[in-house]
């Protein structure tokens, strides 16, 4: 039963079993649960920050139960780590500068949010590619999605600031 569950929660209710591209559908399906926590349910930004923390705590365990008897440490199905890297920026983007986002802005956003985490996940530029490359546990799985997140928020960040100069 608790094997079934874990099973389940790190494959994101078995979309990670898709024989293509899982991690790319994973990323695709977190942009959708944030926008409709956001946007359509309006949930409290602290209530999505207790799950998301949940979220981040529970899969170090179901991630390591999942890979315990596997050869492959890191193996394609194993999707929750992108839910988790792919949070970051999103989370970030919506409790930033205290103002409420509209919709439209929201889609555009996470859409560059999406593609700028799928290019850092893919690429693995440091300390991504030290992560995936030296933990081959939950802590690896895990912290090179951490990472790639986190690569979209400096991005971001760096895009504003130049921006900012030249406009």
């Amino acid at each position: 039963m608790i094997k079934t569950l874990n099973t389940l929660f790190v494959t994101m209710f078995g979309l990670g079993k898709i024989p293509k591209i899982p991690g790319t559908f994973g990323s695709l399906a977190t942009v959708i649960i944030l926008y409709a926590l956001f946007h359509i349910l309006n949930l409290s930004s602290h209530l999505i920050l207790i799950g998301l923390i949940i979220i981040f705590i529970y899969s170090f365990l179901a991630v390591a139960a999942h890979i315990k008897d596997k050869d492959n440490k890191d193996p394609k199905e194993v999707i929750i780590d992108e839910f988790i890297g792919q949070s970051i920026p999103i989370y970030l983007y919506e409790i930033s500068h205290g103002t409420v986002k509209s919709p439209d802005e929201a889609i555009i956003f996470y859409a560059v949010c999406f593609v700028l985490f799928r290019f850092f996940d893919i690429a693995k530029p440091f300390p991504v590619s030290f992560f995936d490359k030296n933990f081959k546990n939950s802590f690896g799985v895990i912290m090179d999605d951490v990472c790639a997140g986190f690569y979209v928020v400096l991005s971001l960040i760096c895009f504003m600031i130049l921006s900012s100069y030249l406009l």
